[in-house]
């Protein structure tokens, strides 16, 4: 009988929801709740603890052939349904098992538009999808934003679409931006004291999405034209000179992007979420047991300036196994070869002072991989050779470099190097490269991106300053792991700062610098100074080479976008701990209570009594701890804190 009734009741829903025009899903915690309107065209309302967020989101595909919905589109069905399971993530950047719990509604047209939603108890997502028979030109997307008119923004603003996506983020009213303020994703977004943060997920064969103003507290998502014409000039920068009047060519039968609005009350759930990872496509790696993350001594930032050494430091074998040797004596996985190690226009040949193979050789003997740089232009002209040449040397990687850009043909270009790379069993790590989009659920041999304004800069501008690093958790670091590349040893206060190219340093103090190894996410993480900087700070080296890049947990414990951060992650037994401030001196209370019952034993690198003055000032200490044992954090200006906990066996 119970069957009967239930099986009453689908058929009931269902005739329902075929003929109604609102439709309202809701968050598991019933916070979060979108109004969904038919006719004409696909509008929602999202609210937030009853509270307006998003006025209205405009939506709908134009093809060639048609617009979709169309205003005589009508609604075959509409399904509501749930999702609750566990991932386990191949590599786990924030938890080891990841709930993926929310409420979804399927509503189907007539036409074969699929318009396919989710709210999760973080967030809001709306993805297309079509059935139709013949490829299918898009000439655009709509996804027009209202919000309230209170409403303020972090913007990074572009210059264009071709872009390493390296971007400021700037504070603003949101109705001072205009049709001419581009920004890429993700953007953050308050109002009514809610952030709500955009950017997308699972792109493929697709272009990426960006934002321009589109009127009062409005913006409307725009997208790089598919390409006609190019250039290149150098070896790296493919210009697109001539574009056609569509955005993407692609099959009929297919989902598109997912649309995500990350939606918090607090800034640190921003930095908790996993709603991009959640909504990508599952990982397509048969057999991903081979992929290993880990840290990697790099060569660029540093200018290769090694010294007490009797041979002339270059990009040569001898150089190159001194930075082996500094990664095996310090448990650091790989060594990466960054530009100058391969001949100009070919990614198959090295220069007469490199042996690739006998590094390859020399390195594996050691327990580390090398990884090598390339341009990805000279990379996909012979990506075939290239992958099974690196993988026949003993290669484990490859950092592919400026792409710039996210129209539908160099995206394409991304899942293709992703999959090839993975067939010969190489990590891959894309610099000058648009933002995450859960690609490392699919293919979790790219452990890192770039697409984030990172220390290189400090080598030639003032812009990595300790409040630009406060922002990039609560903004760029949301979308996914980024390759910021931290570890100066040289660190300096506001006033006596200047950059260096050959010999950079970096703003703010040394355990700042320390600081981000737990705060800032990457599987592959780079530790950016010279190794003989890093012998001769020998302590602190010994405590930032053996912080894990996966983590198994994270609670963050205090957090306000741009100004200050403190959060815990947990590996097995251990928690780290990461404390940072902007250019204000501060004072924070830790309260321990999240550990378990037991004694622990912290090991804690805090800033130095002088380390105002001289930002590489720092003071270690080991103490015992327990469950609800309180401290104080204090912090200089630019400073940070950070800590290893260990329970006493």
């Amino acid at each position: 009988m119970k069957r009967i009734v239930t099986v009453i009741i689908l058929v009931l829903s269902i005739g329902v929801f075929t003929h109604a025009k609102d439709y309202k899903l809701v968050s598991p915690d019933g916070k979060i709740s979108a109004s969904i309107k038919d006719g004409p065209g696909l509008e929602c309302t999202v609210s937030y603890n009853g509270k307006i967020v998003i006025n209205s989101v405009k939506a709908g595909l134009s093809l060639s052939t048609a617009e979709l919905p169309s205003p005589s589109d009508r609604i075959r069905r509409a399904v509501f349904g749930k999702i609750d399971q566990e991932i386990k993530p191949v590599i786990a950047v924030k938890h080891s098992s990841i709930r993926d719990k929310c409420n979804t509604l399927t509503i189907t047209y007539r036409s074969g538009l699929v318009v396919h939603f989710r709210a999760y108890d973080d967030g809001f997502a709306y993805r297309f999808g079509t059935s139709l028979k013949n490829d299918i030109i898009v000439r655009n997307e709509t996804c027009n934003i209202t919000f309230p008119g209170s409403s303020s923004s972090w913007y990074p603003f572009e210059d264009g679409f071709m872009s390493h996506n390296e971007r400021l983020y700037k504070y603003t009213s949101l109705d001072t931006i205009g049709g001419n303020h581009l920004a890429s994703l993700p953007a953050l977004f308050v109002t009514e004291g809610v952030n709500v943060l955009i950017t997308e997920s699972d792109i493929i064969d697709y272009p990426g999405m960006w934002l321009r103003g589109a009127g009062p507290s409005t913006l409307k998502g725009v997208f790089p034209p598919y390409p006609e014409e190019e250039r290149l000039r150098s070896d790296r920068d493919l210009h697109v000179t001539k574009a056609r009047d569509y955005i993407a060519s692609t099959t009929g039968t297919r989902v598109f992007p997912w649309r995500v609005f990350i939606i918090t009350g607090t800034d640190g759930e921003l930095i908790e979420s996993e709603m991009v990872y959640k909504l990508a496509s599952p990982c397509r790696i048969e057999d991903p047991s081979w992929i290993k993350p880990g840290k990697v001594a790099w060569d660029w930032w540093n200018a290769n300036n090694i010294y007490g050494v009797d041979f002339r430091a270059g990009i040569n074998n001898d150089t190159y196994k001194y930075y082996i040797d500094f990664a095996s004596a310090n448990g650091i996985e790989y060594v990466i070869l960054d530009e100058g190690w391969y001949r100009k226009g070919t990614v198959l040949e090295s220069i007469p002072e490199i042996n690739i193979p006998e590094l390859c050789s020399y390195a594996a003997s050691r327990n580390v991989g090398i990884i090598l740089w390339v341009v990805w232009k000279t990379f996909h002209d012979r990506i075939d050779d290239a992958v099974a040449l690196y993988e026949k040397w003993g290669v484990k990687g490859v950092k592919v470099d400026f792409m710039q850009r996210d129209d539908q043909p160099v995206v394409n270009f991304y899942h293709e190097a992703m999959q090839k790379t993975a067939e010969h069993h190489l990590l891959i790590d894309f610099h000058g490269a648009y933002k995450p989009d859960g690609a490392g659920r699919t293919w979790p041999n790219a452990l890192t991106r770039e697409g984030v304004k990172g220390l290189e800069n400090s080598k030639w501008s003032r812009e990595i300053s300790p409040d630009h690093n406060l922002m990039l958790p609560f903004i760029r670091m949301v979308a996914g792991p980024m390759d910021y590349t931290p570890g100066a040893m040289l660190n300096f206060e506001r006033n006596n700062f200047n950059p260096i190219f050959n010999r950079p340093g970096s703003l703010g103090t040394r355990v700042h610098q320390m600081a981000l190894y737990v705060i800032f996410e990457s599987p592959l993480q780079m530790l950016a100074d010279s190794p003989t900087n890093y012998m001769r700070e020998k302590e602190c080296t010994d405590f930032i080479s053996k912080i894990p890049v996966v983590w198994d947990d994270i609670k963050v414990l205090e957090a306000k976008t741009g100004d200050y951060l403190l959060l815990a992650r947990r590996s097995g037994e251990d928690w780290y701990l990461g404390a940072l401030t902007d250019w204000k001196a501060r004072e924070m209370d830790l309260d321990l209570a999240f550990l378990p019952a037991g004694t622990f034993r912290m090991e804690l690198f805090r800033d130095g009594i002088n380390a105002d003055r001289h930002a590489q000032d720092y003071r270690r200490e080991i103490i015992e701890v327990k469950q609800g044992s309180r401290l104080k954090i204090n912090m200089v200006s630019g400073g940070g804190w950070t800590a290893k906990i260990s329970p006493v066996k």
